[in-house]
């Protein structure tokens, strides 16, 4: 088989200085920031900021829709973050699933614990990627118990995107690479290298085209699969 490499177009500029999660909605690109924990509601054409609200997360690494409501990886609490939709405001915060020590940082002498980066919903289940235990949890937010768990390819599992035929594109920030999965059994379909020095942090999908930002750089644009 042939290697696959995608082709990075960059767009614009986000209006924090750390991108690190993004989502995809018909009325915006929403994006939060990793040194402000600010979430960024951007016009796809312009990055122009159509919303924007302070929350109350640390130093945030993932965000998503579902049932209403912003979901946010509060990354150096150990926390997944509901916030209102309107206002950024915190409604609840629950357990942040597969928290702990990221392998790199073992040897450390008093490493720190983390948690979540990308998030998805689908099914009125949230799609939790944790870098600390290199899985996907699969989180129902009525009782906030795991349904289910499954390995991901790579070292350090970052933004996540629902690809067109029902699969997982899950990124991968040490290994340069986005992988399609299994939903279920972490199975991979697909692998697409992305040329060093842009690095994958946060991910979306919008319309058919992956979405991505990186937070040294501040960049947002798209990941052009040829």
């Amino acid at each position: 088989m042939s290697i696959k490499f995608a082709r990075v177009e960059k767009l614009f500029k986000s209006p924090g200085s750390h991108p690190n999660g993004l989502q995809s909605t018909p009325d915006g690109l929403w994006c939060i920031d990793q040194a402000d924990n600010k979430v960024y509601r951007l016009d796809y054409q312009t990055g122009e900021t159509l919303f924007e609200a302070q929350t109350d997360t640390v130093s945030s690494s993932g965000i998503t829709v579902g049932d209403g409501y912003l979901w946010v990886a509060s990354t150096y609490e150990n926390k997944i973050a509901q916030l209102d939709l309107k206002t950024g405001a915190t409604i609840a915060k629950y357990d942040s699933p597969g928290s702990g020590v990221i392998a790199f940082n073992e040897d450390q002498e008093n490493p720190q614990s983390t948690g979540a980066h990308g998030l998805e919903w689908r099914g009125g289940k949230l799609y939790v990627a944790s870098p600390p235990s290199q899985m996907i949890h699969v989180m129902n937010p009525e009782n906030w118990q795991e349904e289910y768990a499954f390995r991901v390819p790579g070292l350090r599992v970052h933004g996540l995107a629902w690809a067109i035929d029902g699969r997982l594109w899950a990124a991968d920030t040490s290994a340069g690479t986005v992988c399609l999965l299994d939903p279920i059994s972490g199975r991979v379909y697909d692998v697409v290298r992305i040329e060093a020095p842009t690095e994958v942090h946060g991910m979306t999908i919008h319309e058919g085209a992956l979405w991505y930002c990186h937070d040294t750089t501040c960049d947002i644009g798209r990941l052009l699969l040829e």
